[in-house]
């Protein structure tokens, strides 16, 4: 009878840490946004995002949050969210494994990878953007006339000793 008490109470644990590890993220939306189809800055609008507005925070791809708010699901770009919970099952964890535990300092940084291993090993060759991309080269010249027609003026700065 103890052992299948025992079993009850590990499946039961299993289970409600299993729960609360898919709950939803939720977050706000830091300023008014567009949401996106895609997660690109030229994709198609899929609705929008006002200041303060809840959303459920779905998945994560790169730089890109893909969101649901009560009118519209849609991409939009990490810094405009504030996650309001995290799945918190393993949070103290965490904190010890990245040294933020206890030390009561503010630790602020922003991660983002735009292309991941399977993107980077899959990538071909494009010509067109190729050229696209060198359509927008400028000359020295026309560079040093932009500089100057906004106040700005060259400063050369010499190398620091020993580093190269």
């Amino acid at each position: 009878m103890k052992l299948k008490t025992l079993l009850y109470l590990i499946t039961t644990a299993s289970l409600s840490i299993a729960v609360n590890a898919f709950a939803a993220e939720t977050g706000t939306a830091l300023k008014a946004d567009t949401l996106r189809a895609q997660p690109f800055a030229d994709a198609k609008s899929s609705g929008a995002l006002t200041k303060n507005e809840p959303l459920e925070i779905l998945t994560k791809k790169g730089a890109w949050l893909q969101v649901k708010t009560k009118k519209s699901t849609g991409w939009v770009r990490l810094l405009s969210i504030k996650r309001t919970n995290s799945n918190t099952s393993l949070k103290g964890t965490v904190d010890v494994a990245t040294g933020r535990a206890g030390t009561g300092k503010v630790v602020s940084t922003t991660g983002i990878r735009g292309l991941s291993a399977e993107e980077l090993k899959s990538a071909q060759f494009n010509e067109a953007e190729m050229k696209k991309l060198d359509s927008l080269a400028v000359s020295k010249a026309d560079a040093q006339q932009f500089a100057s027609s906004g106040g700005l003026s060259s400063n050369k700065t010499t190398y620091l000793k020993g580093v190269k």
